[in-house]
């Protein structure tokens, strides 16, 4: 028997350092992907060392674990979401779709040492073409938001790479609960902003983000860069912090012509066979 389960990456628009305290965000999954193969054998296990403590902790069967990803590592993209999503699901692909998501947090949480949300898991078990997902956490309920064509999103590669696992959710712990109540205002003026208010407040949380202290000098320098450069319409550093990809938001798609053009892809998907 084998199974192929292949997820795609997420960009969150707006919503950052909110999961955790039950906030609001605003995601959508992109047409960047991780693939497993799962080859069952009748005994053993076979692959990368940390992939098979994941596949294992999930209940796995004996099998050889092939993984290959176009998501790029430690860049705010969500690779390591990827991989414990597809874990999850080749491992237990009866589970409803909250279920998924849980399961692939706590492989996050017991394996690889990272404290997240459930924002990365939910964008890419929930996602539906040419939409994003806003998402309240405090009850995890969802709605979908058509993304207007008017917003253009493309990602710069800081050349920072982070470990999730070594990042200090709430660097800035005196201030976590005022970038929360402001962050979910944003989120929530985002949804029926046009492209030129959506940047204003990709701009605010950027600055919220570096009070908040998970952004880095060289990262807050870049960003100033991109913000200020013609046609853009606002920036802001995207995922855990530290590092990783800036998230711009540019009138026309020859705006940063070498940037990361990244659009809204549909759900995963499992296939299984002989």
């Amino acid at each position: 028997m084998i199974r192929r389960v292949r997820v795609p990456s997420r960009v969150n628009i707006i919503g950052e350092h909110t999961d955790y305290a039950g906030g609001l965000a605003l995601p959508f999954a992109t047409e960047v992907y991780l693939e497993l193969l799962i080859e069952a054998q009748s005994v053993g296990f076979d692959g990368d060392e940390t992939v098979i403590a994941l596949w294992q902790t999930a209940g796995g069967y004996p099998a050889k674990l092939t993984v290959n990803s176009e998501i790029p590592i430690g860049r705010g993209m969500s690779s390591s979401a990827a991989l414990c999503v597809a874990i999850a699901i080749g491992a237990n692909p009866s589970l409803d779709k909250l279920a998924i998501c849980h399961t692939a947090q706590r492989l996050e949480h017991q394996v690889l040492g990272t404290k997240c949300g459930l924002l990365d898991q939910m964008a890419m078990v929930f996602a539906k073409k040419n939409h994003a997902m806003l998402v309240n956490f405090s009850d995890l309920s969802r709605t979908f938001i058509p993304i207007p064509p008017t917003w253009r999103f493309k990602l710069i590669d800081s050349g920072l790479t982070r470990k999730l696992s070594d990042t200090k959710y709430n660097s800035n712990a005196d201030y976590s609960a005022k970038h929360v109540v402001a962050e979910n205002t944003r989120v929530l003026k985002a949804v029926n902003a046009d492209a030129t208010t959506l940047g204003k407040l990709l701009n605010e949380s950027h600055a919220s983000l570096t009070t908040l202290g998970v952004s880095l000098p060289e990262i807050d320098e870049l960003v100033h860069s991109i913000q200020t450069t013609q046609g853009v319409l606002g920036a802001r550093m995207m995922g855990g912090g530290f590092g990783g990809m800036i998230l711009a938001l540019v009138a026309n798609n020859e705006v940063l012509s070498e940037a990361i053009e990244v659009s809204s892809s549909g759900r995963l998907l499992f296939e299984e066979f002989d």
